[in-house]
């Protein structure tokens, strides 16, 4: 692809999404007839470098996961284009997609439903290297009690079962698993949101020195923003299906330019109390709009408390509205851009 998008990072893009879309039909009646679509994620384009963590946030229902899931073709996309390490994952037939599995793995969210309670964990962990490589059983043994270790567990914990381990104990399990295969890529879906308080620094932690040792490329989607704000180089803010802006970590939590991204910061704790004292939150009226019925012109317009009449008809594009600064909004997309700006939109693959 020549097009770059105005959001690439530094560095050569591993990552490249152009227009994902995943919508899930809706039948009704006798018939089972198709009435409609839940549009999950709706048009989302970003890149991802190597070694870099892109932070992707937003409230609860606004399809975070469900755009990692499609990213990795665990889901089929409905449109788009995904591009890891330059080949295009959502054009292969299964059997290529299955060669390359291994360099794009996932974190599930709930490290007890993602472990199956019936194998050991050497089993567990094992299973990626039964199906993708050929080592022997005992080079299989070895690599097993290599990734034990690298994720800080007994190796004497190898043949027992995931009932037996603690929440943090079992997600570093799925993080072993994750890593068999010496990925380049790995989406990590809320990996610390079943967790107690006390064990997540310590799972962010275990992420991040992985990253530092063995390059990896991180998709972090969680809805903790204080951890985001530590793990993430950039942060991509998602509403109702599609990204409204998307910024350099420090740039977009000192000055949020879309109003629901503004909403969504004011709402993190302010650990100093004199600053707490001051702080303003911006609270929200009304519900988020069904990803089935969306409202015309922008997602964000039956909410924001700075709609204006043009947010009801016109959807905003994507755009750069500083180096590497893009945000949806008609607040910003009408002022002065550099002349080196494009929009998401323009760089999508037919």
């Amino acid at each position: 692809m020549a097009d770059r998008l105005a959001s690439e990072p530094q560095g050569k893009a591993l990552v490249r999404v152009r227009g994902l879309k995943m919508h899930f039909p809706i039948f009704a009646g006798l018939l089972k007839r198709r009435v409609g679509a839940v549009k999950a994620v709706d048009g989302v384009s970003f890149d991802i470098a190597a070694g870099e963590t892109l932070g992707l946030v937003g409230e609860s229902g606004c399809g975070k996961s469900t755009c990692g899931r499609a990213l990795l073709r665990l889901y089929e996309p409905t449109a788009g284009q995904v591009l890891i390490d330059g080949q295009d994952i959502t054009s292969v037939d299964a059997e290529a997609l299955r060669k390359l599995r291994p360099s794009m793995q996932m974190v599930f969210q709930d490290p007890q439903a993602s472990l199956n309670p019936r194998m050991t964990v050497a089993a567990i962990i094992g299973e990626p290297l039964v199906e993708h490589s050929v080592f022997s059983k005992d080079e299989r043994r070895e690599r097993i009690y290599e990734l034990l270790d690298q994720v800080g567990l007994n190796r004497n914990f190898a043949n027992r079962y995931p009932h037996e381990f603690s929440g943090g104990q079992r997600q570093r399990i799925g993080i072993a698993r994750a890593l068999a295969l010496n990925p380049k890529f790995i989406v990590c879906d809320e990996p610390i949101a079943a967790l107690d308080v006390s064990i997540q620094a310590q799972v962010v932690n275990l992420l991040e020195g992985l990253q530092a040792r063995l390059g990896l490329t991180y998709l972090f989607i969680s809805h903790d923003l204080s951890m985001v704000r530590h793990i993430a180089n950039r942060v991509a803010v998602m509403y109702l299906g599609r990204i409204v802006e998307l910024a350099d970590r420090d740039a977009l939590y000192e000055e949020p330019l879309h109003p629901y991204a503004q909403a969504l910061l004011s709402a993190v704790p302010e650990p100093d109390p004199k600053l707490e004292a001051v702080r303003r939150r911006i609270v929200l009226t009304g519900d988020v709009p069904s990803p089935a019925h969306p409202p015309k012109g922008c997602a964000f317009c039956t909410r924001c408390p700075k709609v204006m009449p043009r947010c009801h008809e016109v959807a905003p594009a994507l755009s750069e509205v500083a180096p590497g600064r893009l945000v949806a909004c008609h607040l910003h997309g009408d002022g002065p851009v550099p002349h080196t700006s494009k929009t998401a939109e323009s760089t999508a693959a037919p």
